[in-house]
């Protein structure tokens, strides 16, 4: 018989472990240029040196990415993209989220250190 859905007695609590995650989940990754690939960290490091405008590639409705951006320059964030709270400060290291709520649509967090 062919197993057409997940069930619990298919797959038990805690079944799924941090080793058994794909690395769009575990890893994280240094941008070199502006595309941020969800597929490949869920933590993407990068300190600006110039104006910069991002995009988006391989993201799921559901996900949530985090970037460690720094670097006093202007940002711009593909369309869809909505800033929920926060301010981006070049001046110190900001922690951002992005959370992808529908098709074209994300919400965008920042926090700088204190």
């Amino acid at each position: 018989m062919a197993i057409t859905k997940v069930t619990s007695s298919v797959l038990s609590d805690d079944s799924v472990s941090y080793d058994k995650l794909g690395v769009e989940f575990t890893a994280s990754s240094a941008l070199s240029g502006t595309a941020i690939d969800w597929d490949v960290a869920q933590v993407f490091t990068k300190t600006l040196s110039g104006a910069t405008t991002f995009t988006y590639a391989n993201d799921e409705i559901g996900m949530v990415k985090d970037l460690v951006l720094t670097g006093d320059y202007a940002i711009t964030w593909p369309s869809g993209t909505k800033i929920i709270t926060g301010t981006y400060d070049g001046s110190v290291t900001n922690l951002i989220q992005v959370v992808k709520t529908a098709a074209g649509q994300y919400w965008l967090s920042i926090s700088k250190e204190a």
